[in-house]
């Protein structure tokens, strides 16, 4: 039967996208399967696979069609998760689509993949919050 595996995100640099994510998701590296062009990023309990990181030459996209979208429960937890993720080594982006008032706040980790920090409180699903 066919499933959902885990999100893949591409990087240049397979120690520096280990380092960041680890931190920032207080995940772990499994050793199964890790080479030099792959790592499989695991719960910090060996609860399950989170995250694989590939080795890519491809550049990131401004516009993704598919991201990641990290959740909060409350605009003060979004700030602080914000300024926590900023100080691992992501940046703001200047996001052009922003719509009046937006329940996210657009990323880019240091190989420039763009991700989303949510607040839940601000409603379910995100309202009317266009595709990032």
């Amino acid at each position: 039967m066919l499933r959902i595996g885990i999100p893949v995100v591409g990087v240049t640099d397979i120690p520096r996208a280990v380092a960041f994510w680890t931190q920032a998701l207080n995940l772990v590296v499994a050793e199964e399967r890790s080479s030099e062009t792959w790592r499989t990023l695991e719960y910090a309990d060996r609860s399950g696979q989170a995250l694989g990181l590939l080795r890519s030459a491809s550049p990131a996209e401004p516009y993704p069609r598919l991201h990641l979208d990290l959740f909060t429960d409350s605009a003060e937890e979004q700030r602080a998760e914000v300024q926590r993720l900023v100080g691992l080594g992501a940046r703001t982006v200047d996001w052009d689509r922003y719509p009046p008032d937006p329940d996210f706040v657009v990323l880019a980790d240091p190989d420039d993949n763009i991700f989303c920090v949510i607040d839940l409180s601000r409603g379910p699903g995100g309202g009317d919050r266009p595709a990032a």
